[in-house]
């Protein structure tokens, strides 16, 4: 009787232990760090911007900076851990890596807060460091939080609040990035200050050490904000592919902008794929034009952001072949004047130049090789009347909402959806008060009004530069 009894418990104790090893967030639990802030250390300045989207900087994390998108770990629980992510390790607290729908993301997860929370580096930037952008947002339905950007000088045994307090409000991830400054071995965090039920969305947060970096980079394909405020609307539905963000219409079953950086750190000598394929991260209820949709209809597949412009790697090339990048283009417009002024922005990034490019599409009706038309593949798709692009052009460097002034050139074109067009793109220069006035979106929202006024006025501006 006494080994039946003994046998039984010995079960339950190996049960208990199996369970109690099991953590669902594969992260080491340890007793939540006692943080000890002092009063915040300097008034450093912070720039806000709306929607300026995910960064795709490749940096050597703890001398060059990095960007932290939070995909390479899990933590699907609040109780504190540290997690190892690619830039270091992290400490969270009263936080966690969430993955469902009501977490606003880019990719697959995000950082988030309730209570008091925090999510700290438990590493130092060996050489401190000039900014930190943070993209925030609020969690599904909830009220507004506030937040503040913490910083460590003794390698986590002090915390300072750096900058002024944030709120998040919105259910879109905009940025709020922090010129630090700082010169000496630091690291940062994130303190939810609003101590309420409200929980809180970080994601993509990115460290620029030196501002004076010339070499080209990868940069966001949003940096100057989203020109119509697309979000989870039928008809400006906010897609992101890595390689450009878009607004997609599912009446028009076309984008109706398309967004996206370019510079020499995107290019390279990738053939191009062909490889049109329907786009199925678009909702499940949403029309999904496919290649065959375009056999003749006397329109060509007409990308909005060009293939050439990601031959960097087949990965990023295959991407522009989406249908939601894709929308009905007389072929003497795709081939012609819109090709030319495609050639003629990557032959700016061969002088040293950055480009930050929108492009999309207005009105209905166009004329391809078959003759007029509306609309294509049984009036699925519309038939734009004229594809429009404008480009701002900088420098190669950092911190490009800052660089922008009055003598910055923006390029923009409307060209008309004919086959009888020029093939001289020149001869469809435009402002991009004219784009704007023509849509209705907020193109360079990011820039300040006393400089955005002047810039979007001029046309072209320095054609001859």
């Amino acid at each position: 009787m006494n080994y039946l009894i003994f046998k039984r418990f010995s079960y339950f104790l190996l049960l208990f232990i199996l369970l109690s090893s099991c953590n669902n967030d594969n992260s080491e639990l340890i007793e939540p760090i006692n943080i000890s802030i002092n009063k915040e250390v300097k008034n450093t300045q912070v720039i806000h911007h709306e929607n300026q989207g995910i960064h795709e900087h490749n940096y050597l994390a703890r001398t060059d900076g990095f960007i932290e998108g939070f995909e390479t770990a899990s933590k699907g629980a609040y109780s504190p851990a540290s997690i190892s992510l690619s830039s270091g390790n992290w400490y969270l607290n009263d936080a966690l890596l969430g993955t469902l729908s009501n977490d606003r993301k880019y990719g697959s997860k995000s950082i988030r807060i309730r209570n008091n929370g925090y999510a700290i580096m438990e590493f130092d930037m060996d050489n401190g460091a000039q900014s930190i952008a943070i993209r925030h947002a609020v969690y599904g339905n909830n009220g507004y939080s506030t937040w503040r950007l913490m910083a460590s000088y003794d390698q986590g045994a002090t915390w300072y609040y750096i900058g002024s307090e944030i709120t998040t409000s919105s259910t879109l991830l905009n940025t709020a990035t922090f010129l630090v400054d700082d010169t000496q071995s630091v690291r940062y965090g994130i303190y939810k200050t609003s101590n309420n039920s409200n929980r809180l969305n970080i994601d993509n947060i990115e460290i620029i050490v030196s501002v004076n970096n010339n070499n080209p980079t990868q940069d966001s394909n949003l940096t100057f904000g989203n020109p119509s405020g697309a979000d989870t609307s039928n008809n400006n539905y906010f897609l992101s592919k890595g390689d450009f963000t878009l607004s997609y219409n599912n009446a028009k079953g076309t984008a109706n902008w398309v967004s996206w950086h370019l510079s020499e750190a995107w290019t390279g000598d990738v053939e191009r794929c062909n490889c049109f394929k329907s786009d199925r991260t678009l909702p499940s209820s949403f029309y999904k034009p496919t290649s065959s949709d375009y056999t003749n209809t006397g329109f060509d597949r007409g990308h909005i952001c060009p293939s050439a412009d990601r031959n960097g790697s087949e990965a990023s090339n295959e991407n522009t072949y989406y249908m939601s990048n894709i929308a009905p283009q007389a072929p003497n417009n795709n081939r012609g004047s819109w090709a030319n002024f495609e050639a003629y922005l990557r032959t700016l990034i061969l002088d040293g130049n950055e480009i930050h490019i929108i492009s999309g599409v207005y009105g209905i009706g166009g004329t391809g090789s078959n003759g007029v038309a509306n609309t294509i593949d049984n009036n699925q798709i519309t038939v734009p009347d004229s594809f429009w692009k404008v480009a701002l052009i900088l420098p190669n460097g950092s911190s490009d909402i800052s660089r922008v002034s009055t003598t910055t050139r923006i390029i923009a074109i409307n060209i008309p959806n004919d086959q009888g067009v020029s093939t001289d793109w020149t001869n469809f220069i435009t402002s991009v008060d004219a784009i704007e006035n023509l849509t209705g979106y907020d193109l360079f929202e990011n820039i300040p009004d006393s400089i955005e006024s002047i810039i979007e006025a001029n046309l072209d501006g320095g054609l001859n530069q």
